[in-house]
């Protein structure tokens, strides 16, 4: 729920944030390098090896990760927004 009427709320920023956009930005900084290989990629094998220790590494890994994550929790919420009643009213 949206606790700040008045004010700025990550929900409501997270709720006006076009889906093909960020899907886009997602693609781009997910796949980003192309060649070659993807930086997430790379730093998803780096964690699993256990080499992920540098200070770089490890914000490279959360920038690359950030729109995968806001994705996932966009999508969810327009899920669950979905699938829960509004203002009493039985579901579709």
């Amino acid at each position: 729920m949206d606790t700040h009427s008045d004010g700025w709320s990550f929900t409501r920023f997270l709720d006006r944030l076009p889906v093909g956009a960020l899907l886009a930005l997602t693609v781009l900084l997910g796949l980003a390098p192309f060649l070659p290989e993807p930086h997430l990629w790379e730093k998803l094998k780096m964690l699993a090896a256990g080499t992920l220790n540098r200070p770089i590494d490890i914000f490279d890994l959360c920038l690359h990760t950030a729109p995968l994550l806001l994705l996932a929790v966009k999508v969810g919420r327009m899920t669950s927004r979905k699938a829960a009643p509004q203002d009493g009213a039985p579901p579709p």
